[in-house]
């Protein structure tokens, strides 16, 4: 009998996003299966562990598969290297349990659990029956969630106090208002012939977030209240391999980001000067903000975005980027009531019939300054994170389905959209000072991002060439002191920012650090060509090869 022939490493990755997807049906969900839509992880300590075991089992496959014939091919051996690379590195945090202890107010299964119903179709009766079945699944969901954390504290492994407060409130405005809750106002969308059991499940969703809340106060945050915010060196290590797919030197870093705020800020100078002579960027700021350029109203400024990001794709395709049809098509929406403070992106589905999407948060407000939006709209949308998470999901036939979509690499992605952001100023559309300082007011919160991140996380000191406190050791009080002054953003956004970086250590260092990588390899490969570089060619072949960990991705952006 013949021997079976050993699958090389694209079809174990593969291999592993269909088990996966059997086990986390919110991932599911992103990737538009159908047969997660109505059904929701189990995020107890038992269902994590399930999710280790095929990542351990997916490492053991992919030894075999890295010596079978035909595995030296530069389309295998970039899928080997990756998914080797986050494979370890999520093991290492779930090692760690980490995944006890997981609570901020941006990313955890309660978040999860909400954002998954924003991206689940509801074009049709037979959609909305789905619905229902997966709001009765959110109480089993948020109870292995408990489940975990009620484990941590068991263990002494607590989540940040802070981020628990935060977090605590997130919780109540789920629960409370409008139409019985979040999840009541999500279902009253519903049709008439439904509504009785929509209603139903959402109040069950509904009871559920509530019953989590009131633990959450009464029991977890007691139990937490004494322990640190920050995480210390080891565990920020672990997780800046997690987010950024390399070992940074830490303090290297650090330095850098400073070298970078200093140098950001003398561009500042220059532009607040022209918008109001003798002002600082800080002043020029908040003059824009009362005098500037706005949009008036939230459905405005939806089409006003979907409008700049339109015109984007039609100027940037068949002169810098080359651009199918289903990747030229992103929608702007505005995020749903109770997330986060910062606009976001989610990808499209693997086969377009949901497209990609920006989301703005309002939060309560009519009226955006557009020095504040072109250039984050150029960052979440195009040529930002939609024209690489898109263009992945569209060559997913030549990479794997696992780099087109489970494998994304945080500060690959996050340093791309920043890279577009200068891409957009070095091909001149920010032609005037008050979209060139709102862009350098993004470098700037980049650049403060890897300075408080990495300093308050480590105690690290502030350095004698700082014009803030130098000398001074930083603590989660100084970073959000610095950070306010030299943000345009109000109070409200920069506590958001600042429990972000508490509860998801190192994943913001990544942007700034992200770019710097792209930049760099870039830099080589015109180096390498000379006059013959071609950047349009350089950038969809960069676009195409999939993610990669930083440790990999300047050697092959390098080489193309």
């Amino acid at each position: 009998m013949p021997d079976t022939p050993s699958p090389l490493p694209r079809q174990v990755a593969d291999d592993f996003v269909d088990a996966l997807v059997a086990l986390d049906p919110v991932t599911g969900t992103y990737l538009g299966v159908p047969e997660s839509y109505a059904l929701l992880p189990d995020f107890s300590p038992a269902g994590q562990e399930e999710i280790a075991a095929l990542a351990r089992d997916t490492l053991t496959r992919l030894d075999g598969a890295e010596r079978a014939p035909g595995a030296g091919s530069d389309a295998e051996r970039r899928c080997a290297r990756l998914l080797r690379e986050r494979l370890t590195a999520e093991l290492a945090v779930h090692d760690a349990q980490e995944g006890l202890r997981t609570v901020g107010n941006l990313r955890s299964p309660a978040h999860s659990v909400r954002m998954a119903f924003t991206v689940t179709p509801t074009e049709s009766d037979e959609d909305w029956a789905v619905v229902a079945e997966r709001l009765r699944a959110v109480p089993a969901a948020l109870d292995g969630y408990r489940e975990s954390l009620a484990l941590g504290i068991e263990r002494g492994l607590p989540g940040g106090p802070r981020a628990t407060a935060t977090f605590i409130d997130q919780l109540g405005k789920w629960a409370g208002g409008g139409r019985g809750g979040w999840f009541g106002e999500f279902a009253s969308a519903g049709p008439a012939a439904l509504r009785p059991e929509l209603d139903t499940a959402a109040r069950g969703a509904t009871a559920a977030v509530a019953e989590l809340r009131d633990w959450m106060r009464d029991v977890y945050a007691p139990a937490v209240a004494d322990a640190p915010d920050t995480v210390g060196r080891e565990r920020y290590a672990r997780w800046s391999r997690y987010h950024n797919g390399t070992d940074f030197d830490l303090d290297e870093a650090y330095a850098y980001g400073w070298d970078e705020y200093h140098r950001i800020l003398a561009e500042m100078r220059e532009e607040a000067d022209r918008i109001l002579p003798g002002a600082g960027p800080w002043e020029a700021l908040a003059h824009l903000d009362r005098h500037g350029t706005h949009i008036e109203g939230v459905e405005e400024t939806r089409v006003w975005l979907q409008k700049l990001m339109d015109e984007a794709i039609d100027a940037l395709d068949g002169t810098h980027f080359e651009l199918a049809d289903r990747v030229r098509r992103v929608e702007s929406r505005i995020a749903p009531p109770g997330s986060a403070a910062a606009p976001y992106y989610t990808g499209p589905s693997e086969d377009f019939s949901r497209p990609g999407r920006t989301w703005l948060p309002v939060n309560g407000d009519t009226r955006f300054p557009v020095y504040d939006l072109v250039s984050t709209w150029y960052h979440e949308g195009v040529p930002g994170h939609h024209l690489q998470l898109a263009q992945w999901a569209h060559v997913a036939d030549s990479l794997s389905r696992y780099q087109a979509t489970v494998g994304m690499v945080s500060a690959n992605a996050e340093g791309w959209a920043l890279y577009a952001e200068r891409l957009m100023d070095e091909l001149g559309f920010l032609q005037d000072a008050e979209r060139r300082l709102g862009y350098l007011d993004a470098q700037m919160m980049r650049a403060c991002r890897v300075i408080v991140d990495i300093g308050m996380h480590l105690g690290l000191e502030i350095p004698a060439h700082s014009p803030f406190r130098p000398g001074e050791r930083w603590t989660p009080g100084l970073a959000q002191d610095f950070f306010q002054r030299h943000s345009s953003r109000p109070p409200a956004y920069v506590e958001s920012e600042m429990v972000r970086y508490l509860s998801m250590p190192a994943q913001a260092i990544g942007y700034k650090l992200g770019e710097r990588a792209w930049l760099l390899g870039r830099e080589n490969a015109r180096k390498a060509h000379g006059a013959a570089f071609d950047a349009k060619k350089w950038h969809m072949a960069a676009l195409s090869q999939g993610p990669l960990g930083l440790d990999d991705l300047v050697e092959e952006l390098s080489r193309l």
